[in-house]
């Protein structure tokens, strides 16, 4: 009787229980980065996908690797779009394994041969992909891989152009993944097989759905466990479900498992990004995904509701993280550096502009409690042909299923600014609607609208609408953005808007005091010029609660080559930090100041070190408290900050350097910025 107790309450605790030979702790599939031991060639090569093909005089690189990083940003836009060859050799696990290649990002059509045979072709430049390459690279050998990467204009393949640099290459990491032969399928999409949908969620209890697809790559009919766990933060199991399926050989088969989880903790943007974890195991595999408990909603008149509590999403845009010598070859800790300028400059929104980003951007945003926008690459233009719908319908595919359990992620975007209101352009855009509805029904889906009539049919396929709108650069007066917005509101008060693009390029090296508007395409682009336009266009967004969005275009300045403006060719000015993440430029400390809870004290204009006029007006980003403002020691007032500027009229600068110091005190600490402007005569 005894016995038969404990077994109840066993069976009770553990719901589903294994056999012991399965009890143990399931062994979690291997991933290995390929980043050493290539060789490269630029340039289309007869006969480099053979396994006995000569290498030799091919150049040595590690990954990741871009064949544009001097030509993509030097202007002109004659940068080179070819074919790049890579070659490496792959020492393959012994046992009865399944092995998989992974490819977190390669531009823009890739084909792999494994032991001179081919094993994939992927079409699109930004998300990731995975072959499995069992068959072609035999237990405990080492093989050949040969991998030919296209970044050429392809009219099946999105994005057929864009106003940024496609860089050429396997700039994103390249991994061995290994797993047992029964395990978490590793072919969704490039997906990670295991999907947690939030079915409901109160203060009381969080009720999740987790399907796992479930692989079982022997030849035999398998009856397979399947276990998923629910830890919180501090790795606490809060919820288990347990069960097991019947898979016949090379069959993939959905799970789906029902979990409650009692007491939740909401993520809750920048304020409190709490997350758990789900474990999926499968046999000896096991995945694990993030998990975020929220509700996300857009009111017409209320804007963006986090939670059900109104949540304005002051954005950025970004482009791929990229350095000057690098080109979107970058490391790690490169983007990790890129998101703690986002955070420092206090945004809770990130669109991630135009194409799927890299896995450690999703993952960075839900740590920071980053509401993402992110969206398939369908930019400009669109070509009218079946197999550029399929594209871009696999593209919205890969994008959801790799990305669909990061918290972070509230809307899907079908694309960016089609320049022509076509059938086909129509067509596309309701193609990938439907994807995403299919994929994912919980979330909206938003379009960012440009250059066209407001209302044009490209502007109602999605949820949401963002709007472009270069009020101040490419439209007359940054003041009318907020009356262009009311009209649209009033017109149609149901249609849920944005701004999905605003700012102005800035050169860090040219300053003019008061500018007049410069010209976009021109080489004359003040500092000071964008930002009076962050300010007057920030002024117009927060007053109107029913923008449910703003994001500045954009947070870096990028590789474009085919510009040719401002201080350099090659380059979109318009960041709030230079290419380089060296400078902030003075517009980013305006929305610092507006955004942030950390205290800020800008004099702006610092690098606009030597004058030739005797009189200047000073101005001070700031918080609330009052600022004074000495210059060479002499006291010149204290101000009390209007709108988070504090203002000084007609200063005079003595011949010679001339040092301008601001203090206040705030958050119970004092604060000093200073400059040293040098009046020439």
């Amino acid at each position: 009787m005894r016995r038969l107790v404990l077994a109840l309450i066993t069976l009770l605790l553990c719901g589903f229980c294994v056999p012991a030979a399965e009890a143990a702790l399931p062994r979690a599939r291997s991933e290995t980065v390929l980043a050493t031991g290539w060789k490269f060639h630029l340039g289309d090569v007869p006969g480099a996908a053979a396994a006995g093909f000569d290498d030799s005089s091919w150049t040595p690189v590690s990954l990741p690797h871009t064949w544009n990083a001097a030509d993509g940003a030097d202007g002109g836009g004659n940068y080179r779009r070819d074919v790049g060859w890579y070659r490496t050799r792959l020492a393959v696990p012994a046992g009865n394994r399944r092995v998989f290649l992974q490819f977190d990002g390669a531009n823009l059509v890739t084909d792999v041969y494994v032991g001179g045979r081919h094993a994939g072709r992927h079409e699109g430049g930004y998300s990731g992909f995975r072959f499995d390459i069992t068959g072609l690279a035999p237990a405990g050998e080492s093989v050949p891989v040969a991998v030919a990467v296209d970044n050429r204009k392809n009219a099946d393949v999105a994005p057929l152009d864009g106003d940024f640099t496609l860089f050429g290459g396997l700039y994103r990491d390249v991994r061995l993944v290994v797993t047992d032969p029964v395990h978490v399928d590793a072919l969704d999409f490039g997906g990670p097989g295991v999907a947690v949908r939030q079915k409901a969620l109160s203060a009381a209890a969080a009720e999740l759905e987790a399907t796992t697809r479930v692989t079982n790559d022997t030849p035999v009919t398998r009856r397979i466990p399947v276990r998923t766990v629910v830890r919180d933060a501090s790795r606490r199991v809060v919820a288990v479900a347990a069960t097991a399926v019947t898979v016949g050989p090379g069959r993939t088969v959905p799970v789906t498992s029902a979990l409650r989880i009692r007491d939740p903790h909401r993520w809750n943007g920048v304020r409190d990004p709490y997350r758990y974890s789900v474990t999926a195991e499968v046999g000896g595999d096991a995945v694990s995904v993030p998990l975020g408990l929220r509700t996300f909603a857009v009111d017409p008149a209320r804007g963006f509701l986090l939670n059900g509590v109104p949540y304005p999403l002051r954005g950025v845009n970004t482009q791929l993280p990229s350095r000057p010598d690098r080109g979107a070859a970058v490391t790690d800790s490169d983007i990790d550096a890129d998101y703690a300028l986002i955070a420092e400059l206090g945004a809770n929104a990130v669109r991630m502009a135009h194409y799927q980003h890299s896995p450690r951007e999703y993952d960075l945003a839900d740590r920071l409690g980053l509401v993402v926008w992110t969206e398939v690459p369908l930019v400009g233009f669109v070509t009218d042909s079946a197999a550029f719908t399929a594209n871009a319908e696999i593209q919205a595919h890969e994008l959801v299923r790799q990305n669909y359990n990061h918290p972070s992620v509230a809307l899907w975007g079908l694309g960016n600014e089609q320049y022509v209101s076509s059938p086909a352009a129509n067509a596309v855009l309701a193609a990938v609607q439907d994807v995403f509805r299919a994929d994912d029904p919980d979330r909206l889906t938003s379009y960012a609208h440009c250059c066209l009539s407001d209302t044009d049919p490209l502007a109602g396929h999605a949820d949401l609408t963002g709007y472009n709108r270069y009020y101040g650069w490419y439209l007359p007066g940054a003041e009318n953005l907020g009356k262009w917005a009311d009209e649209l509101h009033r017109a149609d008060p149901g249609r849920r808007i944005s701004v999905s693009e605003y700012g102005a390029g800035a050169s860090v090296r040219q300053h003019e005091q008061h500018p007049a508007p410069p010209v976009p395409g021109g080489h004359w682009h003040p500092e000071e010029y964008q930002a009076e336009v962050a300010e007057a266009s920030w002024r117009a967004i927060e007053a109107r609660p029913y923008l449910w969005g703003s994001f500045v275009w954009v947070m870096f300045d990028f590789a474009s080559d085919g510009r040719n403006e401002g201080d350099r060719a090659g380059i979109n000015d318009k960041g709030l930090v230079t290419d380089d993440r060296v400078t902030r430029k003075d517009a980013f400390y305006w929305y610092q100041a507006n955004w942030s809870d950390r205290p800020v004290l800008h004099i702006t204009s610092a690098r606009d070190a030597v004058r030739t006029t005797a009189t200047t007006d000073v101005k001070v980003y700031t918080g609330t408290a009052p600022v004074s403002l000495s210059i060479n020691g002499v006291p010149l007032g204290t101000r009390v900050p209007d709108g988070h500027i504090a203002r000084w009229s007609a200063v005079t600068l003595r011949p010679g350097p001339n040092v301008v110091r601001a203090t206040s005190f705030e958050d119970g600490h004092p604060h000093t910025d200073t400059v040293t402007w040098t009046l020439t005569p």
